[in-house]
């Protein structure tokens, strides 16, 4: 039985619970339940969130649990002493410790981050690096694992973190099937980008929706502007005016935008050789990709694969190194 306990304060966001569910679901999928929750405040008693409700906790104690969780607040505040006190203290009870979304704020101060890559929500990224400038912010990333510490971006992320701790601890076909139970697509690594090209670009009409998603689920193919203007139900000079004008930018760079992305994603997460990602995502050959890639992110792909692989391979490490401390024990 591996204890979780979730640190809640005043102002507590609602949205950071969401990560329980993963725990709990994965207690109901199996005969003999892997967690016991926990909720701990600096008093105890019932705590008031972000939204207004309040949760009953127990209070601080010297009780080691597997896992803390310090969840976000919508708008990150200073911590009290006492909080401080407690988070400083963690690493000597505690296997790992987590921190959702702007929950990244509160080990900072605790100075639990300093020297250690971390992520938190896109939103608040500078500051956090701003204030506590011993951090290495990734702010690119979905999740960061570094050591027995792991943060990750914004609040649906926190997921994403719960199911690798759980993969971690069960196997991936556990971490799996909660995600199914969750309704989630499947888990996001690490590594994936906080951004969306389809978020950033927001179109306004259904008609240049119906384009880009057309796009996203065709970037094998050529995709014309005419293509893309058929989709809308547009002729092509119209299209071209109502694209430019709802997203800021033309069809071609969107759509060079949509195939780096899929192809950073197919880069990171699978073996494939780069001129095959190069083909299945629209390229017409692996020079094309590496320009669109260094014009994008700066670095050619195999830069990213290797960084990606070097992440992975730290994340193995210190779950191993964890593994024989437990037996140590």
């Amino acid at each position: 039985m591996r204890d979780i306990a979730f640190v809640v304060y005043p102002g507590y966001s609602v949205m950071a619970l969401a990560v329980v569910t993963a725990f709990e679901v994965a207690n109901s999928l199996v005969d003999d339940p892997p967690y016991e929750l926990h909720f701990v405040s600096e008093k105890g008693g019932p705590v008031r969130t972000s939204a207004g409700m309040t949760l009953d906790t127990e209070r601080f104690t010297d009780m080691p649990f597997d896992t803390l969780v310090v969840g976000g607040a919508t708008v990150p505040e200073p911590s009290t002493p006492g909080m401080i006190t407690f988070i400083q203290d963690a690493p000597k009870r505690h296997r790992r410790i987590a921190a959702v979304c702007t929950g990244a704020f509160v080990l900072a101060e605790a100075g639990l981050l300093d020297g250690r890559r971390v992520s938190t929500h896109w939103m608040h990224a500078r500051d956090l690096q701003r204030q506590f400038p011993k951090v290495k912010m990734d702010e690119d990333r979905i999740f960061v694992n570094d050591g027995p510490i792991w943060t990750s971006a914004g609040m649906t992320a926190g997921l994403d973190l719960c199911l690798a701790l759980i993969e971690n601890d069960l196997g991936p076909e556990l971490a799996k099937s909660v995600a199914r139970k969750l309704v989630i697509y499947h888990r996001r690594g690490g590594g994936q980008t906080q951004f969306s090209t389809l978020l950033e670009l927001s179109p306004k009409s259904d008609r240049i929706q119906a384009a880009l998603t057309y796009a996203r689920d065709n970037l094998h193919k050529p995709l014309s502007v005419p293509d893309l203007a058929e989709a809308a139900h547009l002729s092509p000079r119209q299209f071209s005016r109502a694209f430019h004008q709802e997203t800021g930018q033309s069809p071609a760079k969107a759509i060079e935008n949509l195939r780096v992305e899929a192809a950073r994603s197919l880069m990171e997460q699978s073996r494939h050789p780069i001129d095959l990602v190069a083909r299945q995502t629209g390229f017409s050959d692996r020079d094309q990709m590496r320009r669109a890639f260094l014009r994008a992110f700066g670095q050619p792909p195999q830069v990213l694969r290797r960084n990606a692989r070097l992440a992975s391979a730290d994340f193995q490490g210190s779950s191993e190194s964890q593994d024989d401390m437990i037996e140590a024990l």
